[in-house]
């Protein structure tokens, strides 16, 4: 059972679904609906406008493409197996899921520190923000936030594919790396160290985004105006900091420490809300905080009506 042509995994969270199909895959292309439209939007919105191709705006594009980009790993394969009367994925497919959910919660981290960066230059050393946060300088940032977190779930999903494997039941809704690391029949210490490392690593992103707050909530006191763009742009961030880290915890401590004593449908929802949640949340906050998006967003959406207003008056006789 170790080689990609025979191994079948089976997705026995769905054993809890049963009975609510109908209804859950409803919700599921309501939500799916909602996520494309709220980060498109805002995907259009920031490329549309040239005043917002600034730094802060550019890393939010970045996070609203990444949401896309996960959610495409999940929303659709999740939407035919609740339709389906077997929760079967191939090997191959399996692994594919687990790189683009995964990385895909690797670069949301990574872009958000980099949004946490971009508030501390702005509020700290405003005088040198333009040169600091340069135009190169925030492409090789963007480029990275991406890069190394595909880089290492590469690694990871490379050590998991050497393993052989003694079982193929996945106690989840979708594809999980350590949930493929448990069936493994030989010793996983390379996979564990390698998944330590990764854990510290962003936990160390999480350091630099706690000191980078710390020194932000200083200078905000210092002063009025410090204190209302303090407000206007790092409380959005700090909502979806916490919206993403609560989510990310409640995955990470399923998958490696979960009860089987839990409730099917509580481990089904720990599992997935970091797929729901931050995607349709993230871009809400930012889309009503910020007074540029909103002000152009409010735009694009009164201007059709404005013209067909312009067109009517004029067209008659």
């Amino acid at each position: 059972m170790n080689t990609s042509s025979t191994v079948v995994f089976s997705l026995t969270g769905f054993s809890a679904t049963v009975n609510y199909r109908v209804t859950l895959f409803s919700l599921t292309l309501l939500c799916y609906f909602l996520i494309l439209m709220v980060n498109i939007s805002l995907i259009l919105t920031i490329i549309s406008d040239q005043n917002l191709h600034e730094p802060m705006y550019i890393f939010l594009c970045s996070l609203c493409i990444n949401g896309l980009y996960g959610t495409a790993g999940f929303f659709p394969r999740f939407a035919f197996d609740l339709l389906s009367d077997t929760h079967l994925i191939s090997y191959v497919g399996c692994l594919l899921q687990v790189f683009v959910i995964y990385s895909n919660a690797k670069v949301d981290y990574s872009t958000l520190v980099l949004m946490a960066y971009d508030r501390y230059v702005a509020i700290c050393r405003p005088l040198e923000y333009h040169s600091v946060m340069s135009v190169r300088r925030t492409a090789v940032l963007v480029t990275l936030s991406w890069l190394v977190p595909l880089c290492f779930e590469t690694l990871v999903i490379s050590l998991t594919s050497t393993l052989k494997l003694c079982g193929s039941n996945i106690n989840k809704l979708y594809c999980e790396n350590w949930s493929i690391v448990k069936l493994a029949c030989g010793s996983t210490k390379v996979n564990d160290i390698v998944g330590l490392i990764l854990i510290t690593f962003y936990f160390c992103h999480a350091v630099c985004i706690a000191s980078s707050y710390v020194q932000l909530v200083n200078a905000a006191l210092k002063s009025r105006a410090g204190r209302k763009k303090f407000t206007q742009t790092c409380v959005p961030h700090l909502f979806c900091l916490l919206n993403v880290s609560t989510a990310l915890l409640f995955d990470l401590m399923y998958s490696r420490y979960g009860s089987a004593s839990l409730p099917q449908h509580l481990k089904n929802f720990m599992a997935i809300e970091f797929l729901i949640i931050p995607p349709i949340l993230n871009p809400v906050c930012y889309g009503l905080v910020l007074t540029k998006i909103r002000r152009r967003m409010i735009f694009l959406s009164l201007s059709p009506l404005v013209f067909s207003l312009i067109y009517g008056m004029t067209s008659r006789p």
